[in-house]
Formats: structure tokens, sequence, C-alpha cells
């Protein structure tokens, strides 16, 4: 039973680290001879950290609305990026929201 209680307690402990990892937003300094502007756009993501500490969507909001401001141009890239977050709160959970804007860019040779 002790056995049992260990093996349960380091996977618990692993699945909580597992909640605290995420992707990081790629951003890249690009010459103005790379590419070409397609225009400004801005898209948000939501995540959710249910009763404090169990994150659904959570860590991949900022990658989310980066990639959505950028399809909703057909571009490849972003830059002069602004983030702002805005947050609520609710019985068992809280909510993050994320807001990317920027201009989009389509580069002339994609790599």
């Amino acid at each position: 039973m002790k056995h049992l209680s260990k093996v349960v307690a380091v996977v618990l402990f692993g699945l909580v680290l597992a909640g605290c990892t995420g992707t990081s937003m790629k951003t890249q300094h690009y010459d103005s001879t790379q590419y070409t502007v397609l225009g400004h756009s801005e898209a948000s993501a939501t995540g959710l950290l249910l009763f404090g500490c169990i994150p659904i969507q959570q860590n991949s909001r900022f990658v989310r609305a980066q990639d959505a401001a950028i399809k909703a141009k057909g571009g490849d890239a972003m830059i002069n990026t602004q983030v702002q977050e805005n947050w609520f709160w609710a019985w068992v959970l809280t909510g993050y929201t994320t807001k990317i804007s920027g201009d989009v860019i389509k580069l002339k040779n994609v790599q």
C-alpha cells in the first residue's frame, strides 16, 4: 500500500509540473527588405484556471492569439507586436484573455 501511494504521489506531481509548461510566442527581427506589410491585425485567446490550479488552454493562449492574428491577414509573421492581458474571476475559475496586435507581414523568401 505504501508503494502505491508513492506512485500516485509521483504521478500527481508529474501532472502538476506538466500543467505548468507552455508554448513560447515566437517573434523575430526582420530587415525591411525581407517582407511586405499586409496590414494591422489583432486577435485574442482566453485560458482558464479552474479552482486556482487546473489550467485549461491557459498556457497556449499567447500563441493561439498570435496565430489567429497572422492567419486573419494571410501572412507569415507579425512585427510591432503588442500584448494586452485582461482577467476575470468567477466562483471556481479565473479567466485570462490575451490580445495580440501588430502588423502582419508576408516574407519574400519563406524560410
